[in-house]
């Protein structure tokens, strides 16, 4: 299966296209774990990776940038000490006009007559200021939240930014 960068299909072009019930042949998007880590856990601090760009991410970006995530805070702040959420679901069906190209493929396609495209997968559409993922951990791992949502966001391949916000109140000192 040949590569396909995020370029390809990071613009909002096109209107979106999600009704799942008149599309044939879909693939199943590759994410299927959103919630990870303690969902029971007493957290002090929010961290929201938050979108600066209006922009589509692939399934599998998500899917990939959710495991260096996942696997960063387990292996750096434990398994019972965080919740890592991911926000965004991959609604909308990417298509593909696939072309053959060999030595008399002319003679097989029509080129641009028709061409609709083929569901090669499914995207979320995010918008500025949209939350993509969340993670939530104690005030000592607030280092180690930060760069498991930068590692998230490099497999994302779009422009965004770490918000923090405080669920509890520091306990003043005496």
């Amino acid at each position: 299966m040949p590569l396909r960068p995020a370029r390809c299909y990071k613009e909002l072009k096109k209107p979106p296209y999600t009704r799942k019930d008149y599309i044939d042949g879909i693939p199943q998007p590759k994410i299927n774990k959103f919630v990870m880590g303690n969902p029971h856990g007493d957290f002090d601090v929010k961290l929201e990776l938050v979108s600066l760009e209006y922009a589509q991410i692939r399934h599998n970006a998500l899917e990939a940038g959710r495991v260096m995530a996942n696997k960063y805070l387990s292996k750096y702040v434990g398994d019972e000490r965080y919740l890592l959420i991911i926000r965004q679901y991959p609604h909308h069906v990417l298509r593909e006009n696939k072309m053959m190209a060999f030595a008399g493929a002319d003679r097989l396609q029509d080129g641009m007559r028709q061409a609709f495209g083929k569901p090669v997968g499914t995207a979320a559409r995010v918008k500025f200021g949209s939350v993509i993922a969340e993670v939530r951990v104690p005030r000592t791992a607030i280092d180690q939240a930060k760069e498991a949502l930068r590692r998230l966001k490099d497999k994302l391949g779009i422009n965004a930014r770490v918000v923090i916000t405080e669920l509890k109140p520091a306990a003043q000192p005496q």
